[in-house]
Parts: C-alpha cells; sequence; structure tokens
C-alpha cells in the first residue's frame, strides 16, 4: 500500500455527516507509514462533484480506474485500518498528490 493509490474500502458504521458506504479512497500517508503501521491515511472520493476549493477532480481513465468522474473529499481526511482496504484499483499522479498535501495546508493553516 503506497500513497497515491486509490483502492475500494468501506467506510460504515459513520457519525454525522462523516463519509460512508463502498467507495474508492486515495491513500495519502507517506510510504513510510504505510510500510509499518496498521493504518493508513485515506481521502475518499464521491462521484457527487461539487467542485469544492482544492479537492482534486478525477476523470476516468486506466491508470485511476475510476468508472466516473470523482472528486476527492480532501476535508474527509481519516485514518483506516489496513484490512477495510479491499482492493487496489488503481493510482493517481504525483502532481494530484501534491494538491491534495496543499488543500490540506490551507484547510489546517485557518
Amino acid at each position: 500500500m503506497k500513497q497515491g493509490e486509490l483502492w475500494e474500502l468501506y467506510l460504515d458504521p459513520i457519525k454525522g455527516r462523516e463519509q460512508g458506504g463502498r467507495r474508492p479512497a486515495v491513500i495519502i500517508s507517506g510510504n513510510l507509514l504505510n510500510k509499518y503501521l496498521e493504518v493508513v491515511i485515506v481521502c475518499p472520493l464521491t462521484t457527487k462533484i461539487k467542485n469544492y476549493k482544492g479537492n482534486v477532480i478525477l476523470n476516468p481513465s486506466k491508470e485511476n480506474g475510476l468508472d466516473k468522474k470523482s472528486e476527492i473529499l480532501t476535508f474527509h481526511i481519516r485514518s483506516v485500518s489496513k484490512k477495510r482496504l479491499d482492493k487496489k484499483i488503481g493510482t493517481i499522479s504525483g502532481e494530484n498528490i501534491q494538491m491534495i498535501k496543499e488543500t490540506l495546508n490551507d484547510i489546517l493553516k485557518y
């Protein structure tokens, strides 16, 4: 499991307005953490595009393995057990990872 990989996972049970259900998520935690810990940090994706400022929009491609245009919900960042990750479906570019990091930096500033 490496940074930038898209995995299908199941996020239920949830509380309140958390993102739930079966969906793809991108691993954003660093590879050292991913190698040694039993959790990874992910951002879930949605096909209900809202174009929130800073969220990356992905068009389906062979590389990412998505079937539909999707938005990475950076503000729904969470750590999850590796046991939640069912199957790898693809990867995103280093440029997209950088955009996620910049958005997280903005979120944490204010």
